[in-house]
């Protein structure tokens, strides 16, 4: 194997890591020079198509994004069955007879007002 030769010059604070990373695998500045140079080329020899990153990322947030939605739908929904359950657990408590057209119109009051106190309005 035939080596070529380069001289480099590194910046002090790039100095500093490389010894330091020396030290830390256990191997001289030079060594780990050479480590990092190959490590550097492989990457980016190998390094992806930023527009198939950038899409792949896309895809990503728009699966996020509609997973989000359905978990507000789903947050909503478990708030108004909450709702739903305090009015008819407070009707039945105190034996009122209120018809389920009472009910649902408290159910839908306190559904709203539940949902403006999450949103930070009184």
């Amino acid at each position: 194997m035939t080596l070529a030769r380069h001289n480099i010059r590194l910046t002090a604070a790039l100095d500093k890591a490389l010894r330091k990373l020396a030290a830390e695998q256990g191997v001289t500045p030079y060594a780990m020079l050479q480590r990092s140079v190959r490590a550097g080329i492989a990457a980016q020899a190998k390094a992806p198509d930023p527009a198939v990153v950038l899409q792949e990322i896309l895809i990503e947030l728009a699966t996020l994004g509609s997973r989000l939605a359905e978990t507000e739908r789903t947050q909503d929904r478990i708030l108004f069955t909450a709702c739903a359950a305090y009015c008819y657990a407070r009707s039945a408590a105190k034996r009122d007879g209120k018809t389920d057209e009472t009910i649902t119109a408290e159910i839908h009051r306190a559904y709203d007002r539940q949902k403006a106190l999450a949103q930070g309005r009184s």
